[in-house]
Parts: structure tokens; sequence; C-alpha cells
């Protein structure tokens, strides 16, 4: 196994053999997000093209939506990477709290922690041992580059003169037009490794081959507990902080050893977070704009020029420094008109709360947490197979803002998450996000505002101190709209957003007791697709109708997209007009549109998703639940009659075998199964 610790010759030998890479860390970064092309894939989000990466998506958690975030993030560092304007600024992602922004930012520090692990992509440093003989420098016998400087940088400047360097570096064997890309990243030594490199050259000499027998190339260690390679600071109280914490102070121990007052070593750089992730790394300022003023010069500095600054003295860095912030602090700070330097160097990102409850629905589970949940009792806890669909659509609702004259908020969510509403496009759903994106308030854009992660693990915190929930061993569905709103009532202080929860709360309610219907008559049918098969059968029907060889025995067959086989089928046009009928369409003319509407889906959707099922039109599926529903039992009064009164011996043989279903077949335990039979035999929350 090689040493870990190599001569800078040897090292340069690697370097030139490809063992090693010298690039900034906007390079080292941007070949981390595009090594691979097929992980970058076209998208239509809320009806705009945009594009996906597929490194933000992989492992047990991570990154879930945030296309919009992902693709600025991206372009920002490609543009930084190639040379733009972007390598002297910050990247700022701001947003209400609860919307991922520190998540983002903690899942990008962990990928290039992993990414810089591998071998071939290790940063590498370097360390001055001291000879003993030489004066100054006491007890200390060895000095490591404090903010991590590569050791192409020493190469570059190992010499007085910029040629003698270039020629060191030409006979070391790297080609004349290696040598001019590294000299692209060109900076100076930092204050003390400059002037120790000069101390050993005058106690050498200037014999530069006696000198490099006293550098050592070591690795850079990679560290999250240290902050290393990727550092964090957040911002602090106004009587806590100070600018020690950012670049360090002057250490009375090294004082201690260090002769020479102007030896820039006797400062320690390494006490503060900036040069610990100066060797490029990734530097996270959390909350940025809450810190006083002294700090956000430093941070000025800092983004601007890439420059430590401690009197007087200079260390060059290689940083990228990605930042947070809540949208009231931003607005805070611009109206502070002496402060506009800083707000210069920011690229700032908008990040909305994820507005696709298909999406949400794993956020919820990321929220729920993983392993197992108990009672207080210490007994296992069941979850309803219902709640991650309400806690998911409640939440996602109230991030859609009110446009009624365009998109109903039900329409706004089912084309948010790619799904079919009726007559209106996705289209629609984009013109509103553009109109939205051009409010100067940024609180009114699109999926700014409305309840975040923390207030839904508020709820589901909630739902789980119930005396209900521990009682029944079951967090159940309905349960969580009153988690809900005591959630909105004690978190929420604006009047006019508090009032617009409450109606979104009334709308997941009904899109529940849709659901439970579905649900329910999969528990009759004894079988967790019926529903699925009965809305295939009525779209296969309306495909048939259309087709000029229909015959006079109204039987067809079709060619089955999902299994590839031929399928015959007999067109029930009382089953299909019962379905419509169901839907509110009573003339002949709006069947005919609808149906033609089914048949344009039909055909668009099974180019691109053989599995497409019709299931996310939620009103066709509650028209063909209800018409089954009415159809199978009317002569026994109907189910929910039969489920509610069993004072019969047949309503309760029912009632056991929709309960045995619902158990064994659909997910459910004995507490919710019984629950939702109970809700689905009451009339709250009709819609």
């Amino acid at each position: 196994m090689r040493s870990r610790v190599q001569s800078l010759d040897s090292y340069l030998c690697e370097l030139k053999e490809g063992q090693h890479r010298f690039e900034n860390v906007f390079e080292s970064i941007a070949r981390m997000l595009f090594d691979d092309p097929k992980q970058i894939t076209p998208i239509l989000v809320n009806g705009k093209n945009t594009y996906d990466f597929l490194k933000f998506r992989s492992g047990k958690k991570h990154i879930i939506g945030m296309f919009d975030v992902l693709n600025k993030f991206v372009a920002f560092i490609k543009d930084a990477a190639e040379g733009g304007e972007s390598k002297e600024m910050a990247f700022v992602l701001v947003g209400e709290p609860g919307n991922g922004k520190t998540y983002f930012v903690d899942y990008l520090s962990a990928m290039y922690r992993d990414f810089i692990s591998i071998p071939e992509n290790n940063k590498y440093t370097f360390r001055f041992k001291i000879p003993a003989e030489m004066e100054g420098y006491g007890n200390i016998k060895t000095i490591e580059s404090q903010t991590y400087e590569d050791p192409m940088i020493l190469a570059m400047n190992l010499f007085d003169s910029k040629d003698s360097s270039i020629n060191y570096l030409l006979k070391s064997g790297i080609s004349e037009k290696q040598v001019e890309t590294y000299y692209n990243n060109f900076r100076p030594l930092g204050a003390d490794s400059e002037f120790i490199l000069g101390d050993l050259k005058a106690f050498f000499d200037y014999d530069v081959d006696k000198v490099k027998e006293y550098i050592d190339i070591v690795p850079v260690p990679i560290s999250e507990t240290t902050g290393t390679i990727t550092g964090k600071y957040p911002a602090k109280d106004k009587i806590t902080s100070s600018g020690v914490d950012l670049v360090g102070e002057e250490s009375i121990q090294r004082l201690l050893h260090i002769t020479n007052t102007n030896n820039p070593y006797r400062f320690d750089l390494r006490r503060g977070a900036l040069a610990r992730v100066g060797g490029g790394g990734i530097h996270f300022a959390d909350e940025i704009f809450k810190n006083k003023t002294d700090l956000m010069k430093i941070y000025l500095g800092v983004v601007q020029n890439r420059v430590i600054e401690i009197d007087a003295f200079k260390w060059p860095i290689d940083t990228f420094i990605i930042a947070t912030s809540n949208n009231s602090d931003v607005q805070n700070y611009r109206s502070n008109g002496e402060e506009k330097p800083i707000l210069d160097r920011c690229k700032f990102c908008y990040v909305a709360h994820n507005t696709d409850y298909k999406l949400q629905m794993n956020l919820t589970n990321y929220a729920l947490g993983g392993g197992d949940k108990t009672t207080f009792s210490g007994e296992k806890l069941h979850i309803d197979p219902n709640l991650i669909y309400v806690l998911s659509t409640t939440v996602t609702l109230s991030r859609l803002p009110r446009v009624e004259d365009k998109l109903t908020p039900v329409e706004m969510m089912k084309l948010a998450a790619g799904e079919v509403a009726g007559e209106k496009s996705i289209k629609a759903l984009a013109e509103i996000v553009e109109e939205l994106e051009h409010e100067s308030d940024t609180t009114k854009r699109f999926g700014q505002k409305g309840l975040g992660q923390r207030d839904l693990a508020r709820m589901i915190n909630t739902q789980r101190g119930y005396s209900e929930t521990n009682e029944g061993r079951c967090m159940f569905g309905e349960d969580a709209f009153k988690a809900t709103e005591e959630v909105i009532l004690d978190y929420i202080l604006d009047t006019n957003e508090r009032a617009k929860y409450f109606e979104d709360l009334k709308i997941s309610k009904g899109l529940y007791r849709k659901r439970i219907r579905t649900e329910m008559f999969n528990a009759f049918m004894d079988e967790p697709s019926a529903i699925k098969r009965d809305v295939l059968m009525y779209v296969n029907m309306i495909v048939g109708m259309g087709r000029s060889d229909l015959g006079s025995d109204r039987i067809i067959t079709y060619r089955d997209p999902q299994t590839n086989k031929m399928q015959p089928i007999k067109i029930d046009e009382r089953f299909v007009n019962a379905v419509e009928n169901e839907l509110e369409m009573k003339t002949k003319e709006q069947k005919e549109s609808f149906r033609g509407q089914i048949r344009k889906i039909y055909a668009q959707r099974l180019q691109t998703d053989k599995n497409y099922d019709f299931m996310d039109n939620v009103d066709l599926v509650k028209a063909v639940t209800d018409t089954r529903l009415n159809s199978d039992i009317a002569s026994a009064g109907g189910l929910v009659g039969a489920l509610a009164n069993r004072t019969n011996e047949d309503n309760e043989k029912l009632y056991n075998r929709i309960v045995s279903t619902m158990i064994n077949k659909l997910g459910y335990c004995y507490t919710c199964a019984q629950k939702t039979i109970e809700f689905f035999c009451t009339q709250d929350h009709q819609t």
C-alpha cells in the first residue's frame, strides 16, 4: 500500500499520470454533477420543460422535488466552473421555514464528501517540517497549511519568479498545455505558508532541492464533525457571535514558541470555520442575514475575493459558499442601503414548498420517520393506509394559491402532480405559475406560502399524543384533520392564512371521503384492485364505442397495453350511461365531449406509460364507484345501510367479511378498519 505521505516531486509525478487532480471547488462539484450524462433527464414540471438531476435522487433519504432549485444550482455551478461571474458570488436559498433549504445543503455536503473520498478525487495539502536548528519556532516541529492549500499552489509559488516555477513544472514532465490550464487557478500562498517557505529558503541558502526535503504532501482529512471539506456556520445572537468563529484569532499558545511577531503563523485560522474549507471545500452559512454587521463584512470579503484577512495578512482560499435565509430577513436587509454590496454578491434562489402531492407522500414518509412506531405503553402502533394520503393532500392544498376563475384547488393539485383535471390543461397551470413569478413580493409566488415540513411534523406528533391513537394502537386517517386544526390554530398567526388553511382542510376532507368510497368498494368486492378494473373497463368500452368495426353483438377485442394480450369485452351502454349520469352529464353532447376527452387521454398517456390506469381521475373513479355500489347491492338497501344496521345476520356477515378483507388484503388493522367503515356510514364532509 502506497504511503499517504509523499514528496512534492512524487506528487507532481502522480498528478502528471492522472492519479490526482488540480481543480477549483466549482470544477470539482461540476465534475461530480456531470460525470454521467445519463443522470440528467428532461422533465415537465408545472407545464414547464426543465431537467431532473438523478444524482440528487439516490440514497435512502434523498432530495424529493425541488426541480427549480436544482436547475438554478446546477446552472450556477456550471457558470462558476467555466470562469463566469458566479465564481465570485454566494448561492443563497431563500424561503419560508420547513421547505427543505437546510436539508438540500446537508445532502449536497454529504454527496460532496462521498465524492472527494474516492481515491482519485482526494484533496491534498502540504506541511513544513521545521529544522531543529532554525530559530524562531521554538518547539514547533511541523506546520501544516492552515487553509489546506493544494500542493500545486505551492509548486506554482516555489520560486521567486513565475518563469522559474513554470520551468520546474515542465521539468516534472507536465505538458505546457496542462501548465497553462493549471495557472488558470493560480493564487498566491497564504501569508503564513509564504513566510515559512521564505524562512526555509533563507535557512538553506535558497537551495530549493534542500527545501523540498522539508515539505511533506499529505491528504486533506474529510470530516463532517470537524467541519473539514464541508463546514457550517449557524448565525448566532449578537452577544455570542464573533468574527473569530469565521476567520480565527491570534493564538497565545503559538506566541509562546514564535519569537518573530511578524510571523503570520501566530494566528490560528483553524479556530474559524472558513479555513477548514479553504482547500476546495463547501462553506454553509445558515441563516446568513441574521448575522451582525461585522460578520457580514467578513463574508463580503470572502465571497468577493475568496480571501481570509486578519491584520492585513491574507490567506487566499478556494471555497464554495452556500447560504440559507428566510424571506423576512432578506427583505429587512434590503431595506438597509449600506448593506447593498453583499446583496450584489449573492445569487438568490427562492425555494418554494413542494406542490406535487404524490411527491409529498414521500416527504410525509420522511416526517413519519423510519422504524416501528409504538404507543405510550410500548405496543406496536399501526399506520392507517390512508394517513399518508390525508396528510399529503392537506399540506399540498395549503401551498397552492387561490385562482378560482382559472383553476379550482383540486384541479391545480392534480395538474401539479401530472394528473388529469377534466378539460383543464397543464397550460392553465403554467400560466398561473408564470404570472405569479412576476410578483415583487416573493411570498406571493407559486408555492411560497403554506404548511411546511415542520408543520407536518407537528401534526404527526399531535396525533400521536391523542388518547384514541394510543388506546386503539393506530394512527387513523380522519384524526389527522383534527391534528391539523390544532396546528393551524396554535402556529398560524396571520388571520387570512388561517382562514385559507381551514378552507383547504375542508377540500381535503372531501377528497378523503371519495377515497374511502373507493376503498370500501374494493373491500366489498374482496379485491384490492376491483375499482381499478372497473374504471379501465369503462375506458375500454368508451374507446371501443368509437371504433368503426364495432359489430351488432357489441363485442370488441383490444390489446391490453399492460399485458400485451388480446382481450374481448362487451360494451354495456347501460353501465357507460350510468357512470356518466353520476358525473352529471345529461345531454348527448356532454357525454360525447367527455368520451372524446377520455379517448384523447387514452391515446396520449398510453404512448408513454403502458401502465396508466386513469385512477388519478378522481371524479371518474368516484362515478364508477358510486355506479357499482348502487347497482351491486341496491337490493340490500345500499352498502351504507347494510353496514350501519347490523341487526340481521346477513348484514353482520357482510360487515365481518369486509373487515376481514380490509385487514388481510388492504393493509388496515382492526381499529382503522372499524373507524373507516364508521366514517363511510356518516354523511359528514360530503362534497
